[in-house]
This record gives structure tokens, sequence and C-alpha cells, in this order.
């Protein structure tokens, strides 16, 4: 199922030719989704790793079992990207999220445009995410 999902995303965005304008897509497309309550915002929802600031809320929903995901970040780019990710896990069965290893950004020719540290902040987003899910999975 997280396949397909990926796939469709990487359908979606590889219509767009040049890898930037696919950036700034993203990046668009995070715009428009609401901004993470303050209250979601703590210490405990931040993600060790990320040279931004990202902020993590996850939940399981008790009658399906899926993952259900919010982020933010203070950086309008690192907003994009997480969000993406988080559209790729979200609502997905916790126990597929916490064993699945995206290369979306990779196989979107995005990640190689990006800094080192940027990149080891996105993958420490993923990380967390299957974390969790392993754990809310149980």
């Amino acid at each position: 199922m997280l396949a397909d999902k990926q796939q469709r995303l990487l359908d979606d965005f590889l219509a767009i030719p040049d890898a930037q304008e696919r950036l700034a897509a993203v990046v668009a497309r995070a715009k428009r989704a609401p901004a993470l309550a303050p209250a979601g915002r703590t210490d405990a929802n931040r993600v060790p790793g990320c040279v931004s600031a990202v902020w993590l809320v996850a939940a399981i929903d008790p009658g399906t079992r899926r993952l259900r995901l919010r982020a933010d970040a203070d950086s309008p780019l690192v907003k994009g990207l997480v969000a993406l990710i988080c559209e790729l896990y979200d609502d997905i069965p916790a126990a597929e999220a916490a064993t699945f290893h995206a290369d979306l950004l990779e196989k979107l020719h995005i990640a190689q445009n990006l800094s080192p540290t940027r990149r080891n902040g996105l993958d420490a987003v993923e990380a967390r995410i299957r974390a969790i899910a392993g754990a809310l999975s149980v």
C-alpha cells in the first residue's frame, strides 16, 4: 500500500519536468496545509537531528489502526519536504509504516539538491515516523 502511495506521489510530481520546479510545487502544496496548532509545537514533538525546527505529531486511529500525522517547520522549504513525507506515511497501517523505507525524495531528484545537514534532518523525520509507527502498532 505504501509503495503504491509513493508511486502515485511520484507520478504527480514527476509530471513536472524540472527538479527545481518540482521542489517549488512541493513547497507551494505545503503552504496550503494548515499550520500545526501551538499546542503541537512542544519539545516532545520536536524532531531531533533537524537544523530547522520541525515538529511531528502522530496518533493512531483506534478503529482502523492507521497512522495519522501532522507536522510543521520553521522553514518553508523544510515544511514542504516534511509535509510530503507525512503525506506519504499518513493514513497508512502503523505496522506497515514502521517498516517502510521511502526513497521518494531521491526518485523525485530532490534529495541530491539538498545540503547534507538538511538531508540528515529529513532522514531523522522518517526515522521518527517509523519509530512512532512501530510503538503505536503494538
